[in-house]
């Protein structure tokens, strides 16, 4: 993708997994090719930015020959896929990740930012993931596949699991889902079938930094942005063998003792406030913003920790297509022509209650709103 420095290369893990050799090499790469920092994306994913037209091709065989690549890009387009983080070489998400991964080009074309969430785990690790397509555990353990946007699920087998996100797939797209875009915007507006609706999955969780008694080490990156310096001394801190991404810019800690994860350049604990901020790159990195943002965010985070009224999450957005974090916020500041429009209880692109509001004038405007 081109943005306002450069190129962006998204690379996307196989399994939701990079191991020691691959950190390394990225972080190599960050250096050499791009501005220096390593981005997490909301869906688990990596990016390098501030890549020179020049330098792709270069990129693209490095990244090749650290195993980051697909043989063909446009199965690369359709791997939009989270799995949950315990997982173990051959347990349930670890079949079904491989079922799943055959199956992918059987399934219809899909609009490319659908992807799939196996959230099958020792708890329910992703219930806040965005994913269209959700395979998940009832309270008894029976498994489900959820479609996003609907309280309940299908009962399926494990061998009928991948067969029926196929039959769901084909539904979305025979009753126009394409139009829509995604799971959740199309239910809202089609009629789902009662036999999928028939099951609710267990209690929704999320991981929080710190020492996780099924995880180990769960460390927090505040606004997804990982310095190469910070993440190889993590590496040599903790013994890492691999590391795995998480939605919420976290990363869980593969290592003989997790308390050794616990790394300076990283949140280990929960409350943090910068973790509860989101903050895309802005000005002057995105054409799409006229206002830098993650400065903003970083001075209202540690403000809202010690001012209630300005608690709960904070998304500091470029402009209105809010892509840290394309859904509903606490407090959203959205960017424009050089200043910011507020909405309370909302996404970027919903109606602000405040507007042309100058950065040096936000905090009063916040707690007068």
């Amino acid at each position: 993708m081109l943005s306002g420095d450069g190129l962006v290369v998204r690379v996307r893990p196989f399994r939701g997994e990079l191991n020691r050799a691959q950190v390394l090499g990225l972080c190599d790469l960050a250096e050499r090719f791009g501005n220096g920092l390593i981005e997490l994306t909301s869906r688990a994913n990596l990016q390098l930015r501030g890549i020179a037209q020049e330098d792709h091709l270069a990129l693209l065989a490095a990244l090749e020959g650290l195993g980051l690549l697909d043989l063909d890009p446009s199965f690369e387009a359709r791997r939009n896929m989270l799995v949950a983080p315990d997982r173990s070489p051959g347990d349930l998400t670890d079949r079904l990740c491989t079922g799943l991964l055959e199956a992918l080009p059987r399934l219809p074309n899909l609009p490319e930012k659908m992807g799939y969430v196996i959230d099958t785990g020792a708890r329910a690790w992703l219930g806040e993931a965005i994913g269209d397509f959700r395979l998940e555990l009832a309270e008894n353990g029976a498994l489900l596949l959820r479609a996003d946007g609907v309280a309940l699920g299908r009962p399926v087998s494990e061998a009928g699991a991948i067969p029926a996100i196929i039959e769901l797939a084909d539904w979305f797209v025979g009753t126009g889902g394409r139009d829509n875009g995604r799971m959740a915007r199309h239910v809202a507006k089609a009629m789902l079938p009662e036999m999928w609706q028939r099951a609710a999955p267990r209690a929704q969780g999320w991981p929080e930094p710190g020492i996780d008694p099924e995880l180990g080490a769960v460390l927090g990156v505040p606004f997804g942005a990982l310095e190469p310096e910070a993440l190889r001394g993590l590496v040599a801190q903790s013994g890492a063998s691999a590391l795995r991404p998480l939605p919420g810019r976290m990363l869980r800690i593969l290592c003989p003792q997790p308390e050794a994860a616990l790394h300076p350049g990283f949140v280990s604990a929960p409350g943090a406030p910068e973790m509860r901020a989101s903050a895309c790159p802005g000005a002057p990195f995105c054409p799409a913003a006229s206002v830098e943002t993650r400065s903003l965010a970083r001075t209202l985070a540690r403000r809202a920790s010690a001012d209630t009224d300005a608690g709960g999450s904070l998304h500091v957005s470029g402009c209105a297509k809010g892509c840290a974090h394309p859904r509903r916020a606490d407090l959203t500041l959205v960017g424009r022509d050089g200043r910011f429009d507020l909405v309370r209880g909302g996404a970027p692109w919903d109606p602000p209650s405040l507007t042309g509001l100058d950065p040096s004038h936000i905090p009063d405007a916040i707690r007068s709103a």
